[in-house]
């Protein structure tokens, strides 16, 4: 078999209009206190590339428009809505009240595989907390389920734009099977 590199506009990609007006898969991320720009900006082209509903942005996290975003989003953070809040008790209320499901993404306690989520789970939140320092504790106690990523080598730690990356496809998979 033959494979031949798509290119452009043989990929049937979407415009940003068009993209915004498709129905999402019912999850949104919530980035609190991420320090990398870059990070951010990845995070919205992975939401933009999973088709997401959109990024929450709290505490000390950027917002667009920076060029560090832009670097690493290549126009995503203008496919993918965004919303900011300094706190993110406030919106996470908001959110649990109409019915979603709060999931942190971290190692703790009690936590469930990643790949444990099901129908009943969505919609979702997924929380995504300070690169060195993780998800706040008072934050983890808004949740629902804190899902882990199985770490087998010997730092138990993933960038948090690569972790973002695994878990909102597995939570678009886990969606699109029901």
């Amino acid at each position: 078999m033959h494979y031949r590199k798509l290119h452009g506009g043989e990929m049937s990609r979407l415009s940003v209009s068009d993209f915004i007006d498709i129905d999402k898969h019912p999850v949104s991320v919530l980035l609190h206190n991420i320090r990398s720009m870059y990070n951010v900006g990845s995070i919205f082209r992975t939401a933009d590339a999973a088709g997401i509903e959109k990024v929450i942005i709290t505490g000390y996290t950027a917002t667009p428009p920076r060029k560090e975003i832009d670097k690493t989003a290549l126009g995503a953070q203008e496919s993918v809505q965004w919303e900011y809040y300094s706190e993110p008790a406030e919106i996470l209320g908001k959110l649990k009240d109409k019915g979603v499901t709060i999931c942190g993404l971290e190692i703790t306690e009690n936590s469930i595989p990643y790949t444990s989520v099901d129908a009943d789970d969505f919609p979702m939140c997924l929380i995504l907390g300070n690169e060195v320092d993780g998800i706040d504790g008072d934050i983890l106690r808004l949740c629902d389920h804190v899902l882990e990523i199985p770490q087998f080598g010997t730092k138990h730690s993933l960038n948090v734009s690569v972790a973002a990356g695994i878990a909102l496809y597995e939570m678009v998979k886990a969606f699109r099977q029901q």
